[in-house]
């Protein structure tokens, strides 16, 4: 599932703009490993969220981007986003209670 691989959110983000190479996602993508990233976008694209396109020049170029289902996905992390920072305080307070009750 989507939501359980860490860097697939980030990823979703780097694309958000339009396609990019895979040498460009690691810029951003500052601690994920040329593997994991490369493991991370297949598993992406094999749930249909991110498209792999390659052409046919010399040297190979690969670009990838959002699929319309991988679009679908921005709207609901904006909301996820905006919640976080509306409630950021609340969740802080809330773990120093629970840290103090332990």
């Amino acid at each position: 599932m989507l939501g359980s691989r860490k860097w697939a959110w980030k990823i979703l983000r780097c694309l958000e703009g339009g396609p990019r190479r895979f040498s460009e996602l690691r810029v951003p993508l500052v601690g994920v490993t040329a593997k994991v990233l490369a493991e991370s976008l297949r598993s992406m694209e094999r749930d249909g969220v991110v498209e792999r396109t390659e052409f046919a020049e010399n040297p190979p170029r690969v670009e990838y981007a959002l699929t319309p289902l991988g679009r679908t996905l921005l709207g609901p992390m904006d909301a996820v986003c905006a919640w976080s920072r509306e409630n950021l305080g609340g969740l802080l307070a809330a773990r120093a209670e629970y840290e103090r009750g332990r």
